[in-house]
């Protein structure tokens, strides 16, 4: 009898390994699907300088006077949620765009629900800006607006417009332009410093946390083309005031 039971368990033992191991091996190749691409594409950017260099980038004076500003006021108010994974920066910036609003969501509740699901934790692909705007009007009636191909003076308007606490604004970006390196990424807009022409972007990955960047900089990463969509990046610009017609 306890030899028998001892065979039980030892053949339940090697089912339970066999699944932990099919599953590392699906969780694995859903982390390829998203890393995979991004480390074998060629880096179209690695002569650029990155703002990392730039002494405006992390400077506690300007960071001091640009989370005064009074949109990046309300996102101070609550913790910020930095993404949990590479695929995450969209959840992550619409989770922190609720959280100013008063709406404690995190960036796993963001997506609870949705058609946007992960595998295995993974969202493959990420996101586009047209799927961010979808999700956004899922869990906020507010106007969404998606803007794309703006002149770098209709740009700089923009994060002008993003120290008005009746909107909030989200940048679609592809890193290589302002850091040599990386792929496209979602963040929020928490203000702009006008007499320094600087975007203080609440950089979702806490790798690099918010930071502070020339606007043309900015623009210059902000109308490259994604490669899931086909499309330009761009803006996502959210009436905060107003219900969705």
């Amino acid at each position: 009898m306890a030899s028998e039971q001892a065979r039980r368990g030892w053949t339940w033992g090697r089912r339970l390994l066999a699944v932990f191991a099919a599953v590392v091996i699906l969780a694995g190749i859903a982390g390829a699907a998203v890393l995979g691409p991004i480390l074998l594409r060629p880096n179209a950017y690695k002569a650029v300088t990155s703002i990392e260099t730039q002494a405006t980038f992390h400077d506690p004076a300007l960071l001091a006077q640009a989370w005064a500003l009074p949109v990046a006021e309300k996102y101070r108010q609550r913790p910020y949620e930095y993404q949990s994974n590479p695929s995450f920066c969209g959840p992550a910036t619409v989770a922190n765009l609720l959280r100013s609003l008063g709406v404690d969501f995190s960036q796993a509740d963001v997506i609870r629900g949705t058609k946007f699901q992960p595998w295995f934790g993974i969202l493959v692909n990420g996101l586009t800006l047209d799927e961010l705007a979808d999700l956004i009007r899922k869990r906020l009636d507010r106007p969404v607006r998606v803007v794309r191909d703006l002149s770098l003076a209709a740009f700089r308007e923009a994060m002008r417009s993003s120290n008005d606490p009746s909107k909030r604004l989200i940048v679609n970006f592809h890193r290589g332009p302002l850091f040599s390196r990386g792929a496209g990424h979602f963040s929020p807009v928490l203000g702009y410093l006008p007499d320094r022409d600087l975007v203080f972007v609440g950089d979702v990955n806490g790798t690099y946390t918010p930071f502070l960047v020339g606007t043309e900089r900015l623009w210059q990463a902000a109308t490259t083309i994604d490669g899931t969509s086909g499309k330009p990046r761009g803006l996502l610009v959210i009436d905060s005031t107003l219900p969705s017609p």
